[in-house]
């Protein structure tokens, strides 16, 4: 348990000094990278706040099966949603069941506190920060996405990223509807 805090510690000490190197040169990195369940995903920067590494919850009952329940993360209860139980709650794909040692390789992301959202999503992998030149295309989401959904950029390996608009996330009322 002390190697992974330590891991995460270093890990997020290296993200914050490829942050600043990147200030620093005149580039600026747009997005954090996850993974949740199978899909790669991008947070904005401005919208991402911290990142925990998983903290057992406290289970609210009744509520949605991606609603995982309430962490205690440095003092402040937020609200704790998987998010790729989430994403696949209407397209009758479930994420495979997590174990105890999956989730321990978890992380929590917390939404920046200007949007004022009060929440943590679970995501798999960190998978570190992406700037517009990282990809080669984007497109713009369908007319039937979500509308917290923003452009799918490509990589150069064709791995599609899709863009997730957090602020709007937050305020979508079947992210918001967490009573079962």
């Amino acid at each position: 348990m002390a190697a992974n805090k330590q891991a995460l510690r270093e890990f997020q000490s290296r993200l914050a000094q490829r942050l600043q190197s990147a200030q620093t040169a005149g580039v600026v990195a747009s997005w954090l990278a996850v993974e949740s369940g199978q899909r790669a995903l991008l947070f904005p920067l401005s919208h991402a706040g911290e990142i925990f590494p998983w903290a057992g919850v406290w289970h609210v009952p009744h509520a949605q099966p991606w609603f995982l329940g309430v962490a205690n993360l440095r003092g402040g209860l937020f609200g704790v949603v998987d998010l790729a139980e989430f994403l696949s709650a209407g397209d009758k794909t479930s994420p495979s069941l997590r174990t105890e040692s999956d989730l321990a390789q978890c992380r929590l992301v917390v939404f920046n506190p200007l949007l004022e959202a009060g929440g943590a999503l679970l995501i798999d992998r960190l998978m570190g920060l992406r700037t517009p030149d990282t990809f080669t295309r984007s497109e713009a989401p369908a007319s039937d996405a979500p509308d917290y959904y923003g452009y799918a950029y490509i990589d150069a390996q064709g791995r599609r990223w899709q863009e997730i608009n957090l602020q709007r996330l937050s305020g979508n009322p079947a992210f918001l509807g967490i009573g079962g």
